[in-house]
């Protein structure tokens, strides 16, 4: 086995600031950048603090900015870097620092309980659900998702606004809604819900301008942009131009008034 010494900087710091800090750190082949942090925790810096978990990809927990790009620590090979540059670990920078290269992510779980779950199809039991396979399909790429938020990290809109996170859902949680909102069993209009009302409305889809950005940084492969935010946005704007909708809430409108 051959091994070198890599050039890393590490933020080091918490909520009140910080700095980059220079350690150089023997690697060995096939390793990737989650082993030489704790490498640097076992050697050189003991009270290094990062959140990890499964150490293969499928946690979500160890997410960080590597040369500046939203990455899983533990899937990012070594392999893949020059062995003579210095590389760069940064904590996510969309959300507050706790320590070193632990994030605050609260933004996050505190979107997901703002999107209503799946409403079952009256008089339907649960084992009785049927669906084409294409919308089964549909619905198991978003759910590969394994909340690194990586997606939300990267999104413009929350990273570079923070004043947008009030009124922004971000990728992860906006495709959320689009896969309940593409359920051919999800029941929600039936009970006065409009997931596509509620995406514009109260998700912030309108924010969303379809760089891509969150699709090209998805450990999961799952092709958010695409498969869900622009459907999504089709759908929405669909159902707010129809012309038969329009007339349709006018009418409604008009007997309220009469009533």
């Amino acid at each position: 086995m051959s091994t070198y010494d890599a050039r890393f900087r590490v933020w080091r710091g918490d909520q009140d600031g910080g700095d980059l800090e220079d350690f150089t750190v023997e690697v060995h082949d096939g390793e990737v950048v989650l082993d030489i942090i704790h490498r640097l925790q076992a050697t050189q810096a003991g009270d290094l603090a990062v959140r990890w978990n499964c150490k293969a990809g499928k946690c979500g927990s160890c997410s960080a900015e590597i040369n500046g790009r939203p990455r899983l620590m533990c899937m990012t090979r070594m392999s893949v870097f020059d062995r003579a540059e210095t590389i760069t670990v940064t904590p996510l920078r969309a959300f507050p620092v706790v320590r070193d290269l632990v994030t605050d992510v609260s933004f996050n779980y505190a979107k997901a309980r703002e999107v209503p779950s799946f409403v079952p199809p009256p008089g339907v039991a649960a084992g009785e659900y049927r669906m084409q396979q294409i919308d089964v399909d549909r619905s198991q790429e978003f759910r590969k998702c394994i909340e690194c938020f990586l997606c939300q990290d990267t999104c413009h809109v929350v990273r570079d606004h923070e004043e947008n996170k009030t009124a922004f859902a971000g990728p992860r949680f906006l495709m959320r809604v689009a896969e309940l909102d593409m359920h051919p069993l999800d029941a929600a209009a039936e009970s006065g819900l409009d997931r596509r009302r509620t995406a514009q409305e109260e998700h912030g889809l309108g924010y969303c301008n379809i760089t891509k950005c969150c699709t090209e940084v998805c450990p999961e492969g799952i092709h958010i942009t695409d498969n869900a935010l622009i459907p999504l946005k089709e759908r929405a704007v669909d159902r707010k131009y129809d012309p038969l909708v329009w007339l349709g809430s006018r009418i409604r409108r008009r007997d309220e008034r009469t009533t």
